[in-house]
């Protein structure tokens, strides 16, 4: 066989892996037909308003939520394993002021098993202690790098109160409000879990190959900052800085549609309705909005979310009201994606546990498009001409 002839056993391409099935989990299932996501089979609907972050941390590992007395229990346990080595902040402290947070998570959390004393052990007892701490590390991370970024002592995290709120307090250095806790909370919340996402699988994929928990979070992370995943959540919010007014959004808008722009913040690769974590969101970008000097945004977001419905009949999916949310909780918008991150790591790791217990290497296939049995010329022998090229 020469040139580029077919074989008979070339394997059918399914560019970004769209329909294929990768995995069975119970964690999370996405139904992108009838716009839901259930958690261990609860709707999100059912927990958003109702549940706290640490109760649906508490669900994706242990696969039930939990009564009083398990909630308090876990949080105490997780709030406890919040501190980061000394060392991890000293690197913090070092890395260039330009590089962005999630740069500087992602080679944290790479550090962090080196200060682990479960690292080398991976048995499934180690594997959910590591799971935990990196639950509640993840967090401490993100706030110090904030005050380091200003130039502020770093806050250890207060004991007596939940992961939500001691991300606030750990941030701007007061305990929050009820409302900006309740906010916190529902946001986490709703980015804990999302099927087999990007960087799900990124993790997936890497302890499949029974790697340590760190590298297949590390792997995650990397993976999440795209704009076309996590990042997505900036864009937005340096979109709705450069609008002035909601008067000013449909020319905004229709100028971006013209040019064959990207509104960020639209579409799903899989809900074909409306992303049910956008409703509670927009919610809470309302009330929070509407008691702020923030209330410009929501209404240039809303107006931007009835044009581009109206226009493309696209839904606004998790990251865009996510932007407005965290500005008025005082996030600037270069950390948006380090709290996704804050978020997302239940999911991570209660995903990695499911792969160490039921593993097998992920290991797909491609579809080669080169040639075959091309003429070997030795290295003395070749020249820059095109015929050898």
């Amino acid at each position: 066989m020469s040139g580029k002839e077919t074989r008979e056993d070339e394997p059918q391409v399914m560019r970004g892996l769209e329909g294929v099935v990768a995995a069975e989990t119970d964690i999370s299932y996405v139904d992108g037909v009838n716009g839901e996501l259930y958690y261990k089979g609860y709707s999100i609907h059912d927990i958003a308003d109702t549940c706290t972050y640490m109760e649906v941390a508490y669900l994706l590992l242990n696969g039930d939520l939990p009564t009083t007395r398990q909630l308090e229990e876990f949080r105490r346990q997780t709030v406890s394993e919040m501190r980061v080595p000394a060392q991890a902040i000293k690197m913090m402290e070092i890395m260039p002021p330009s590089s962005h947070p999630m740069d500087v998570l992602r080679t944290t959390v790479s550090s962090l098993s080196y200060f682990d004393h479960d690292a080398t052990d991976t048995s499934p007892q180690a594997n959910r202690r590591k799971a935990i701490r990196l639950i509640a590390q993840i967090p401490t991370i993100v706030a110090h790098l904030y005050r380091i970024r200003r130039r502020e002592s770093i806050l250890s995290p207060d004991p007596h109160i939940s992961m939500a709120a001691n991300i606030l307090y750990m941030f701007h250095g007061g305990v929050p409000s009820e409302e900006h806790m309740r906010a916190m909370d529902q946001l986490l919340l709703l980015q804990a879990d999302h099927g087999l996402n990007a960087s799900t699988f990124a993790a997936r994929v890497t302890a499949s190959t029974h790697a340590d928990m760190h590298a297949a979070v590390t792997s995650a992370i990397g993976t999440l900052k795209g704009p076309l995943h996590g990042g997505a959540n900036e864009r937005v919010m340096k979109m709705l800085k450069e609008i002035n007014n909601v008067d000013e959004v449909e020319e905004y808008i229709e100028s971006m549609l013209a040019q064959g722009q990207r509104v960020m913040g639209f579409g799903h690769r899989i809900y074909k309705k409306e992303d049910p974590r956008a409703r509670h969101l927009r919610e809470s970008s309302e009330a929070l909005c509407r008691t702020s000097k923030d209330r410009n945004f929501f209404e240039i977001a809303h107006r931007i979310e009835n044009i581009v419905l109206q226009k493309k009949g696209i839904y606004p999916n998790v990251d865009f009201y996510s932007a407005t949310v965290q500005h008025a909780l005082g996030i600037p918008e270069e950390f948006y994606t380090t709290i996704f991150a804050s978020s997302r790591i239940s999911g991570w790791t209660a995903h990695i546990l499911d792969q160490y217990q039921n593993n097998r290497l992920i290991r797909p296939t491609s579809k080669y498009t080169g040639t075959f049995n091309r003429k070997f010329i030795p290295i003395n022998a070749r020249t820059d001409s095109e015929e050898t090229r």
